[in-house]
């Protein structure tokens, strides 16, 4: 486990900014990067609330799984007769 402080996720996605300013594909990307290198124990992070942290991530997916539905939907009404 790296020796390096305890990242706080929404803190590390932001940098700085305004959540209005950080992408979708941005906070999904960073997102996973920084999932992958805390489970391989490569970076440690706080135990988060979920308001706190992950917030971000779900509004993220949730958009994103919205954009397919509707993807899928008209991709289904094409295909009927």
């Amino acid at each position: 486990m790296s020796d390096s402080p305890e990242l706080n996720l929404a803190r590390t996605l932001l940098n700085g900014r305004s959540h209005r300013d950080v992408s979708d594909d941005e906070i999904l990307s960073e997102s996973r990067r920084l999932f992958e290198e805390w489970m391989n124990g490569e970076v440690r992070m706080e135990r988060p609330k979920v308001y706190d942290h992950y917030a971000m991530v779900i509004a993220a997916l949730l958009r994103r799984v919205g954009e397919l539905e509707t993807r899928l939907s008209a991709l289904e009404a094409e295909r009927q007769p």
